[in-house]
Parts: structure tokens; sequence; C-alpha cells
């Protein structure tokens, strides 16, 4: 059996976890309804990187919905955008019972696996919506939200963000503590994707459960990116016992890339601005495409996906390191041969060649974030 063949039949026999599939904003921003004739929208699509027959092609069984919150609900509609995200996920379930449902603990993941059923867990990123009330957490654990990501781009009144440099509580704030507190006690996995190093580091001290970074990649591959993690907030990770979930954009792989295509973008704006135009002007349109086409926008692979896999596991070791995609989140930034969720099985082909046995495979693919996701809501009375 080839490798490639060893690696599909994996995907479908391994339960595949993915920490952070931006789907249901995408639908937002497309005026998703649950009326009868947009149902197939997450079935089978030519839009986005999600949609069931996909998922199915590439084993994935347990995305992780984001109700993702833009930084600017901080102080504006937070928790009633949520809730409306939510809904969305649980009409799609219930819309399609036969292909989804709703999860909020490991061992519904895998009663699902076992139906062949995809498990739709849910993740909030920006914390902005539990708005200053110790009380939302529980609220929103029982709408099923797993994980809550403290922050997003910007400081907000839990703690401070990896891209935004004021720096409001060098941090987390006060309120900030009782909320990993909270999440600790009531069972909701604690996200450390986007805060801070700061933040990041006061948080390990403070919690008592293992902790997941849901969508973060190895800093070592993109120096000063602080969005990413360096080689000892991994080993602190280990340390607590959690798990970093690899982020697939280009801009997290690889340093190289993103600084080219940087380069590229300044150029042709240089270009339009010696030309007084504007990137929406008509007769920026010709200039554009033909600098696009002489300057392709470059793109990171799957082997750079590996290699951030290796890394986690040398610097910490394979049980401390998962998925995370980012999918309908990165925009067109998505590697080579990891364009969609139908390819898993590519990921999983270049893990082989590279001597990682079943067990480690099974391990990356779901093993490390289900054990996380257990010992989180041991003693919670949701298993």
């Amino acid at each position: 059996m080839s490798n490639a063949e060893k690696a599909r039949k994996l995907a479908h026999q391994y339960i595949i976890t993915d920490g952070h599939v931006d789907l249901p904003y995408r639908l937002k921003v497309n005026n998703f309804r649950l009326e009868k004739e947009y149902l197939g929208i997450p079935i089978s699509t030519d839009e986005g990187d999600f949609d069931y027959k996909r998922a199915k092609e590439g084993g994935l069984d347990a995305p992780f919905m984001s109700i993702y919150i833009p930084s600017s609900y901080e102080d504006n509609g937070a928790k009633l955008l949520a809730d409306s995200l939510i809904e969305m996920v649980e009409g799609i379930a219930m819309a399609h019972p036969d292909k989804f449902a709703i999860s909020s603990s490991p061992r519904e993941v895998r009663e699902n696996f076992r139906k062949g059923i995809i498990s739709l867990p849910m993740g909030m990123e920006n914390g902005a919506p539990v708005e200053g009330n110790l009380e939302n957490l529980a609220y929103f654990r029982k709408k099923g939200i797993s994980y809550i990501t403290l922050t997003h781009a910007k400081d907000n009144h839990i703690c401070d963000s990896s891209y935004d440099t004021t720096r409001t509580w060098n941090g987390l704030s006060p309120f900030g503590r009782e909320v990993v507190q909270e999440m600790n006690r009531i069972g909701i996995m604690v996200d450390i994707s986007h805060v801070s190093d700061s933040s990041f580091y006061q948080v390990i001290r403070l919690t008592s459960k293992p902790v997941i970074a849901s969508h973060s990649s190895c800093r070592v591959f993109t120096p000063g990116f602080e969005r990413n993690m360096n080689d000892d907030m991994i080993k602190k990770l280990a340390e607590n016992g959690g798990v970093i979930q690899i982020n697939f954009g280009s801009s997290f792989l690889d340093g190289e890339v993103q600084s080219q295509n940087d380069q590229n973008r300044e150029a042709l704006s240089k270009i339009l601005l010696e030309k007084g135009l504007d990137w929406r002007d008509d007769k920026a349109k010709p200039i554009i495409e033909k600098f696009r086409k002489d300057h392709p926008t470059l793109y990171s692979d799957v082997k750079k996906v590996a290699d951030h896999i290796d890394h986690v596991v040398k610097v910490a070791g394979i049980d401390f390191v998962g998925l995370g995609s980012d999918f309908d989140g990165v925009g067109d930034s998505l590697p080579t041969g990891l364009k969609d969720v139908g390819d898993y099985p590519n990921l999983l082909e270049e893990l082989l060649s590279r001597g990682y046995s079943d067990l480690e495979l099974e391990k990356i693919c779901s093993g490390n974030v289900l054990r996380v996701w257990e010992e989180v809501q041991r003693g919670t009375g949701k298993m």
C-alpha cells in the first residue's frame, strides 16, 4: 500500500478534529438563511473551504465551528452576535440530522463518528460576548461553547491581543483572571491563540487545567510574528498538558513567503500612486492584473505544515500538537496541498513519508485534543 493510499485510509479510520473553521461567519457575511432553498450551502458548494461533501472526502469528523466576534463588537452587541451564530450552527445541524450534530463533549464526538455523522463542536473566537459578566460563561457553556479564545485583534476587557501594541493590561485584566478560573471550573477550554505573550504566560501560571492554542503555528518560522508561539511558550504549553493546533495560513507558516507577498503589494501600491490611481479605479484594473500575472501570489505548502508539526514534536513531544487550519478564516492564503477540508489526507501522506507511526498520526488527528478536552471537562458533569 502506498503512503497516499494509507493516508486516505487512516483519514477515515481515525477521528480528525480541526480546532478552527470559520464557516459560521462566512455564511453570515453571505447572508445565509435557513429557508429551504439555502439548505444546500453547507452540503456541497464551490464557495469557501468547508462543506459536507469535501469534509467527508477528507475524513474531517469534528471541525470546531468558530463563533467569531470581530473586535469592533467589544462594546457593541457581542453577545447578540454570538447567539445568532450559535443559532445558525444549530440550524444547520437540525436541518441535516443525518449529516451533522452539535457536539459539546468528546463522548458525543466519538458517538457521532461511529454513526458516520460530522460533529459540530463550537469555540467562541473572542471573549467579548462575556461582556464583563461571569454568569455569561455558564450561559455559553450551556449553549454548547467548548472553548473561548480570550481575545482577537484588539485588547478587550479580558486580556491583551498579540496584534495590539496598546498593552492595556500588560497581560490579563483583573476580570480576565476571574474568567480563566471560572472557565476551568465549569469546563470550557481556555484558548490562547491571539493573546499577547504576557497574557499567555499569565494564563499558564493561573490555570488549573490544560489550555489550547486552537489555531496558531510556530514563531521560529515567522520571526517577529507574535500571533505564533515561540519555543519557550510551546514548552510551557506542553508542561501544562495543552495542545498547539497548527494554523494552515501561509502567513502563519512561512515568514519569507509573507515578506515577498508584502513587498509585491507595496510595489504595486507605489505604481498605482505614481499614476494617481486608486485600487478601485477602472483604469487601475489592467495594471493590477498585469502586475499580478508577472508577480503571482506566493503560497506555502503542505510540507511546511509538516515542518511545524515536526518542530513542535522536537521541542515538546508528540502529545502536544494538533490541527487548527483556520479554513474560511485566512482567505486566499492556504498552502498548496491544503486548500480545503478535502485535503487532510495530503498532510497525513507527508507525515507518513517522514516516518510518523499510525499511533502518532492518531494523536495529531484528534487524540491530543480529545485528551485536553476531557481533562478540562472532568468533574464538571460533561464528558
